[in-house]
């Protein structure tokens, strides 16, 4: 190997070394220190982020700093989050709770007070988490469909649904098709079972009803596109959902370390009602104002800041698009957002790429010399090319929670494949007759791979870090939904929010920069050729 590549392979450990050891020392400061900001999640559903923004809004007016980590994956996600303290609060609703995280069936009983308690008593026992004080409303799972629909098929209950679901096709978030308050529990208490079941995200199911692709969708009782929809919400006439009372879920020992943050998310509680939310979505979901600016006037209205209700002055890290604007207006309106967004996605791709060629590149040219283990250990690495981006990206939570580290290191293991087959291929067949020139010539078999087969195959090891660079830009997105930030970020808040624009100002860039990174390694591809050709 020519001492400018290994130079470039050295100057590329060294950024990942630096990257690394300050994303750690970072992390380690930022849990030692006491002015540590607190850490404000939320699910991503347009609730959820109102609810989040409006703890976080409240937390900064009591002069408490706090940190965004916005539109986390579904509760199983956002909950190991909180559990290892990579999170401090996210709003979660008791029925959730009892059934998808306690995994108990639903009390006969629907005294929310009971319920409350239940699992106010459960999560300390077992997790030592702590519910805050309700917030004084609930948001029921609710099964809805067409008017159209409910009219000619008489539909007014659930079991009327279950009834003729058979013939029907239904449109389901994930999170509802796999819950014990969900699908599951309607399919063993109704005996509902539905002609097709259609996985969809939450703001796309609405549209999906409308137009008419599916004939029901789960939703949620304060749900603004209930109305702007004019659809019909099905009765539980046989009480399975159990209440759904909205209240803060706080990470173990934050209460005793943040007493003044608890004091100031309690102030919340008791405060807001279920037509007060179902208005406040309304304005999110429907009119498509900024979250920021809909928290604000939301505490402003209940007394908890001194921000005017009218002053619309949208706040610092909005998260809800900003006005109804065209696309270019939009866009131009949030460059610096766009651009820092853009910095840190290029710092994973990056960071993760540098360490996948660090660590394939020795790999493959080690498996030349051991070509009977070779294609067993290849198609083992290729094994994590099967796992779904989400899914791996989801699979750091446990060992290393969210934000940036467990990013790179998902990041990293989709990056292999590529480049170590490719290494190996490259250097298994490079010339055949120039190897034979070099053996012929007293060569020893380590000056034949530098000087020989190495050359000949840094075109193609060029091609697969092509390949991975690409792929990892693609991939890099769905690290929003574990707090790592990147152009995923207005990608998941606008698919939570229903905006076209803010799902276009970050695929646009990101399309973009793939393109721009593929041009950049294929003229590097170009110049890695034998002879410059």
């Amino acid at each position: 190997m020519s001492r400018a590549r290994l130079g470039i392979l050295r100057a590329l450990g060294a950024a990942l070394a630096v990257a690394a050891l300050s994303a750690s020392r970072g992390g380690a400061q930022d849990r030692d220190a006491p002015e540590r900001p607190v850490v404000v999640a939320s699910k991503p559903f347009g609730e959820s982020y109102l609810l989040a923004e409006m703890f976080a809004q409240l937390l900064e007016a009591r002069g408490i700093r706090a940190e965004r980590r916005l539109g986390l994956g579904a509760t199983e996600i956002a909950f190991a989050a909180l559990r290892r303290g990579a999170i401090d609060v996210y709003p979660e609703y008791t029925g959730t709770g009892l059934l998808a995280i306690l995994h108990e069936p639903p009390s006969d009983d629907h005294d929310p007070r009971k319920v409350y308690d239940r699992v106010s008593r459960e999560f300390a026992r077992r997790y030592g988490v702590r519910w805050l004080p309700p917030l004084g409303f609930q948001n029921s799972y609710a099964v809805a469909v067409r008017r159209a629909t409910a009219d000619s098929l008489h539909l007014r209950t659930l079991s009327d649904l279950a009834r003729v679901g058979s013939g029907l096709r239904a449109g389901l978030t994930p999170d509802f098709i796999g819950r014990d308050d969900g699908l599951p529990g309607l399919q063993r208490v109704y005996g509902l079972r539905f002609r097709a079941v259609r996985a969809l995200l939450a703001a796309v199911k609405y549209q999906a009803l409308a137009a008419g692709e599916v004939d029901a969708i789960d939703g949620y009782s304060t749900d603004g596109f209930i109305a702007k929809y004019d659809l019909v919400v099905l009765e539980d006439d046989r009480g399975f959902f159990p209440p759904y009372q909205a209240a803060g879920l706080v990470a173990p020992g934050f209460a005793e370390r943040r007493p003044d943050a608890v004091a100031a998310l309690t102030e919340l509680s008791g405060r807001l009602r279920e037509e007060t939310m179902r208005a406040l979505n309304q304005r999110i979901e429907v009119d498509g104002e900024p979250v920021a600016r809909v928290a604000a006037s939301a505490l402003a209205s209940l007394g908890l800041t001194g921000v005017a209700p009218e002053g619309r002055a949208e706040p610092r890290e909005a998260t809800g698009p900003a006005g109804r604007a065209g696309l270019a207006a939009y866009l131009w309106s949030e460059r610096r957002t766009l651009l820092s967004l853009t910095a840190r996605h290029l710092l994973l791709v990056a960071v993760s790429l540098a360490g996948a060629i660090l660590f394939a590149v020795p790999l493959g040219l080690g498996l030349e010399r051991t070509p009977g283990s070779a294609e067993a250990v290849i198609r083992g690495v290729g094994l994590l090319q099967t796992i779904p981006g989400i899914a791996l990206i989801a699979f750091m939570i446990p060992l290393l929670g969210i934000g940036v580290v467990p990013a790179l290191v998902a990041l990293f293991l989709y990056s292999l494949y590529p480049i170590l087959r490719n290494t190996y291929t490259g250097v298994r067949e490079a010339a055949p007759d120039a190897v034979g020139a070099a053996l012929a010539l007293g060569m020893t078999p380590r000056q034949i791979l530098r000087y020989v087969r190495l050359p000949l195959a840094a075109p193609l090891i060029m091609a697969g870090i092509r390949t991975a660079a690409v792929i990892n830009v693609g991939t890099a997105t769905l690290a929003a939904f574990i707090g790592a930030g990147g152009l995923g970020d207005p990608i998941a808040s606008g698919l939570a929010l229903s905006d076209t624009r803010m799902i276009l100002s970050g695929a646009l860039p990101a399309a973009a920069l793939a393109l721009v990174v593929d041009a950049i390694l294929a003229a590097a591809e170009r110049l890695m050729r034998p002879g410059g050709r």
